[in-house]
């Protein structure tokens, strides 16, 4: 939850042009992440709900990179458009997937209720590919001020370019890939449902 409050104020930062400032706090994001995610390993503590809310923590820094960078002129707008736009593509999908794959009774309480799966979305090859390449993209971006390095320097600008191919295949390998979309038999979301415990006293 830390880490959702704090993209909008490393947003922030990059609009004010404390872009150093703003790397430190990627760089404490990306601690806390790793942190995390060892502790919910070590201690076997991992959740349907935190399976969920860490990936859009992180998808939420992804955007506000995009959108700050953009509008400070360090990373182009359509590279930016397209960044943004396959995320709101597949969130909309994701959206009417949930919908149609939602156990019945069908219902917005249902739907919103996060201790109910109803699918499993498995990260396609290139979209691995290309989640580390828009964290070294925006990394190198926001520290090209920092570190004095030119907006037009050969590297970045082929960095740009690779990032977005990649963007665009790995939205239409979601779209065209059988195995990125898992829908769970009543068996696998049988499991997946916490079962309620008895805190009653056992009767002697």
């Amino acid at each position: 939850m830390a880490r959702i409050v704090l993209s909008p104020y490393i947003g922030y930062l990059i609009v004010q042009g404390d872009c150093g400032l703003a790397l430190a706090g990627c760089v404490v994001f990306g601690l806390s992440d790793a942190l995390d995610g060892y502790i919910a390993r070590k201690y076997n503590m991992s959740s349907f709900v935190g399976s969920i809310i860490d990936p859009a923590a992180d998808k939420m820094l992804m955007t506000v990179l995009t959108l700050s960078l953009a509008y400070t002129g360090l990373l182009p707008t359509v590279l930016a458009a397209v960044i943004v736009g396959r995320d709101v593509a597949l969130s909309f999908a994701a959206f009417f997937i949930r919908w149609a794959t939602l156990p019945p009774p069908k219902s917005l309480k249902r739907y919103f209720d996060l201790s109910i799966p109803s699918v499993e979305v498995r990260p396609t090859l290139i979209s691995k590919w290309n989640t580390a390449l828009q964290l070294l993209l925006m990394g190198t971006t926001l520290a090209s001020p920092v570190f004095g390095m030119p907006a037009d320097w050969i590297g970045l600008v082929a960095l740009q370019w690779v990032t977005g191919g990649t963007t665009i295949a790995s939205g239409i390998g979601y779209l065209f890939s059988k195995d990125a979309v898992h829908r769970l038999t009543k068996a696998e979301v049988a499991k997946r449902i916490p079962k309620p415990q008895n805190i009653l006293p056992k009767k002697k």
